[in-house]
């Protein structure tokens, strides 16, 4: 099947008009939540470091 060029930007612009843009308080509660995760998962990540550091230290110590 083949379109003209004007058809498909008819299209498109349909298929934009559909997009629901999320609210200024949906953005920032979403921004939060990621920079709360990746706090959550350094501080995870930093304790499992250094007990998997102690436990080789223990054995090759």
């Amino acid at each position: 099947m083949t379109t003209n060029p004007f058809q498909f930007i008819q299209e498109v612009r349909q298929e934009t008009r559909k997009v629901v843009w999320p609210t200024r308080r949906e953005t920032i509660i979403t921004t939060i939540m990621v920079f709360m995760m990746c706090a959550f998962a350094a501080i995870f990540f930093f304790l499992v470091d250094r007990l998997l550091g102690l436990g080789v230290g223990l054995i090759l110590g």
